[in-house]
């Protein structure tokens, strides 16, 4: 059984300190007189419940407001005078962040209830919440089949100190792909430095990469380093390789061969010891064939190919991923915005995600601002093309709207495959025989 720990916060001195302690039995408490020292407190320690004893005027209920949303996390209770509920400001501040109040006189039955339940929930909301464990020692967020895969090939790959080719769809998280490279490689101590080849003008890029000699062009004023200098002892990302020009593309393959580089207007060879790791989300043999990629520097550039898979193909990783969305980007949140609803995740479920991750962190952060309820709901996400969700059975609690989302996935997967189990499996990221057992658990058949 978890110990049951309360800050409790007063500014009444030792007398309310004393009540405070003596209507708390059972309870690890700690009480501050103070928000100050609350602060300090929860900075050092984790209290899942907290105690509120307002004696007020309302002077300080912006301040009050801020640190509760602060600490939206923790389970909050309030003690006010009767005469303060007719101050709209300290309704709205209750409803948006306490899980109860009371007024004085206090009934001590009732508050060790109204405090108990409060630790009941946060008890829970640990139980379920996404951080720590396994996936938090990555860059990359997800439990899902394909995601394991990935971060298995990413583990053998980190080691050899080879070119890597990253393949996937715009938003699915290429870079952080890239940066789990070298933050497992030998290179980790060393400078990671990313360029989007896409985003840069024609005429810089040579320069950017490679760096320049003083006069070597009009406002070369000094020498100047390039990225590719910058990175050495490190690694380098070139985001959307093909996108770099053919001239460059030369310029780039002779660093591969050679592992130096000339600075524009320079004529000295200059050792550059790092790591390309590149990533595409065009199809690169297409474009040699096409005649927009050199044959040879794909083949340099892929000795250790790997994709990152869409997030329509890692769909039961969604409500790992919008929890963690959801915490991440806390402060923005609507203040009487407390989750996200068994609706909006089947929703989620539903939809296709075509931006992928950062798609999906658009939409929920969106919500998050905008949500008029206690839950974000459908249509606070606003996604196209996915109908009405029916409502779900009253008290179902996260783990089954979750399984409810695993079933509609797989459901859907095969309704697009033609109940092909090959490719259902490869589409949800999944083995044939973990397809099947899933399909068995959700009493699925085709």
């Amino acid at each position: 059984m978890p110990v049951k720990r309360l800050i409790c916060i007063t500014s009444k001195g030792s007398a309310h300190a004393h009540a405070c302690h003596g209507a708390m039995p059972g309870w690890d408490v700690c009480v501050v007189e103070h928000l100050a020292a609350a602060r300090k407190v929860l900075s050092q320690q984790h209290y899942g419940v907290g105690l509120l004893l307002d004696s007020s005027d309302g002077a300080d209920d912006g301040e009050i407001e801020r640190f509760l949303h602060q600490h939206h996390h923790m389970r909050w209770v309030g003690v006010f005078d009767a005469h303060r509920l007719d101050q709209p400001a300290l309704r709205e501040l209750i409803a948006a962040h306490l899980s109860d109040f009371h007024t004085r006189p206090v009934d001590t039955l009732r508050l060790q209830h109204s405090l108990g339940h409060a630790h009941g929930m946060a008890t829970m909301a640990a139980r379920v919440a996404p951080h720590g464990g396994a996936t938090r020692h990555s860059h990359i967020d997800g439990t899902s089949g394909a995601i394991a895969r990935l971060r298995s090939h990413i583990d053998k790959i980190a080691a050899v100190d080879a070119p890597v080719l990253i393949s996937g769809e715009s938003g699915s998280g290429k870079e952080l792909a890239a940066q789990e490279i070298h933050l497992r490689s030998q290179r980790a101590s060393g400078p990671f430095i990313a360029i989007n080849c896409a985003a840069m003008a024609p005429a810089l890029i040579h320069s950017e990469l490679f760096g320049h000699e003083r006069g070597a062009f009009t406002g070369a004023t000094r020498d100047k380093q390039g990225l590719l200098e910058a990175a050495s002892g490190g690694s380098i990302f070139l985001d959307e390789i093909g996108d770099l020009p053919l001239d460059l593309q030369a310029s780039l393959l002779r660093f591969l061969q050679e592992r130096v580089i000339y600075r524009v207007g320079g004529t000295r060879t200059i050792p550059v010891d790092a790591r390309v790791i590149t990533a595409t989300h065009v199809n690169l043999p297409q474009a040699v064939a096409d005649g927009r990629f050199r044959e040879d520097l794909y083949y340099r550039l892929s000795v250790f190919p790997i994709r990152v898979p869409a997030l329509r193909e890692r769909k039961e990783d969604l409500p790992l991923l919008t929890d963690l969305i959801f915490n991440k980007f806390a402060s923005e949140r609507s203040p009487q915005l407390k989750g996200v609803s068994r609706e909006a995740l089947l929703a989620m479920a539903r939809y296709d995600w075509p931006g992928n991750v950062r798609e999906l962190i658009n939409r929920v952060r969106r919500a998050m601002v905008l949500a008029e309820h206690r839950l974000i709901m459908p249509e606070d996400l606003d996604l196209p093309g996915v109908g009405p969700i029916c409502p779900l059975v009253e008290g179902v609690g996260l783990g089954s709207s979750r399984l409810s989302a695993e079933r509609v996935a797989i459901g859907e997967s095969l309704a697009r495959t033609g109940n092909n189990i090959s490719r259902a499996a490869r589409e949800l990221g999944v083995s044939r025989m973990t397809l099947y057992r899933l399909m068995a658990k959700h009493e699925i058949s085709v």
